[in-house]
């Protein structure tokens, strides 16, 4: 298999070949996240949160509380650790089970040591008060640092979600987390269904990833749900000789590639679309240059003198390529979307990027409610996209 070939057949499997809907409703939400399988979650708020760009750059521009909504009060979906923090369907709650862990996080052992039953008691709060945040709680603790600080009650709250025990229920407007028993959040169906064995899940999550991927390496398959590749390894052998997938090769990627049966061959890809840091497309930098040629890296813990492109840059996706890079700040004061730092990447004519990129800045300022778009001189790409915008 050509490279341009891998590349199409994972867009198509992230759902890059699916028309725009003329109005995007929940049904719509469901399909992209179907496509997915993950959501992932960041708090970072340069340009809006992280989780609105992927549903964004698939279906258009859509009402971000209608889809926060969805996400968390449907009871269509879970939050939980799939892939870092991320949204999933609700429906793999029996895969993810196994993960669930009472024990053996350091700070929680620390704390039923220092303050027996505390933990216990935050359960007993939301039980009888819940969906509860931090602040919410009777006895929180003293805060130590930025943010919450890591105060007593969130290793309480925390533990409690990561054994299961409790469930996001909510996430504020400024990204609070609200808690509560996933009995008053998830469908109980869901919660009836029996846990799968550690093994069993993992082969399952797998072929969930190899399906959102279309094709990929045993590393980007089980990177998809975090799974080590020691356990990876074997279980991608037994999913091959089970003809569950297809072993193959793909031109210049030095290594055995997995082909999902299902997968979708479009003979070409007509996208247009700035990615979060953090969409699946580019979320594992290895896969995102063998697929694109695409080097990537998130520069916001960089200091910013060492910084090459910028604190927050979105690629940009023509078609079935990766054809630049753009450093975004939203400036809501103003109510201007600022472009700091637009790249075209090596041997793309800029001609051909400015216009469409153009028109998804314009998209993407509209959909902040933003009421237009500044483009700073920096980078190769600004002069002519400032000619066009």
């Amino acid at each position: 298999m050509d490279r341009s070939a891998a590349r199409r057949i994972a867009l198509a499997a992230q759902g890059f070949t699916d028309p725009r809907p003329a109005k995007v409703t929940a049904r719509q939400f469901a399909r992209a996240l179907d496509r997915m399988q993950i959501l992932q979650l960041d708090s970072v708020n340069v340009i809006t949160r992280s989780h609105f760009l992927p549903m964004l750059a698939r279906l258009g521009p859509y009402e971000p509380d209608h889809l926060d909504r969805w996400l968390w009060r449907s009871g269509r979906n879970m939050e939980f650790l799939a892939h870092e923090a991320s949204i999933t369907s609700a429906a793999l709650r029996p895969l993810l089970a196994h993960r669930f862990d009472r024990l053996t996080w350091r700070k929680a052992v620390q704390l039923r040591k220092d303050q027996p039953g505390y933990i216990e008691s935050v359960l007993a709060e939301i039980e009888a008060h819940g969906p509860l945040s931090v602040s919410d709680l009777a006895d929180p603790g003293k805060r130590h640092g930025p943010w919450w600080g890591n105060p007593k009650g969130k290793t309480a709250l925390v533990c409690l979600y990561n054994s299961g025990s409790i469930t996001v229920a909510n996430r504020t407007k400024n990204f609070l987390t609200q808690y509560d028993l996933p009995e008053r959040v998830l469908p109980q169906h869901v919660l009836d269904e029996p846990v799968h064995s550690k093994e069993d899940a993992e082969r399952e999550l797998l072929m969930l990833g190899a399906r959102a991927h279309g094709v990929g390496t045993a590393t980007d398959i089980a990177d998809y749900f975090r799974i080590k590749m020691p356990a990876a390894r074997p279980l991608l052998k037994e999913l091959v000789a089970d003809g569950r997938l297809i072993k193959t090769e793909v031109e210049g990627w030095g290594q055995p590639a997995y082909f999902h049966p299902d997968a979708r061959r479009p003979r070409r890809v007509e996208a247009r679309a700035l990615l979060s840091p953090f969409d699946p497309v580019v979320w594992f930098r290895p896969r995102a240059e063998r697929l694109f040629d695409f080097h990537y890296r998130i520069e916001i813990y960089t200091p910013e003198p060492k910084r090459i492109y910028g604190y927050y840059v979105l690629p940009f996706l023509l078609d079935e390529e990766i054809v630049g890079r753009v450093d975004l700040k939203a400036d809501r004061n103003a109510s201007v979307l600022i472009a700091k730092g637009t790249y075209a990447e090596p041997g793309h004519d800029h001609d051909r990027i400015a216009p469409p990129l153009a028109e998804s800045l314009r998209e993407l300022a509209g959909f902040l409610d933003l009421d237009s778009v500044e483009v700073a001189p920096r980078g190769d790409l600004a002069a002519t996209l400032n000619a066009v915008l």
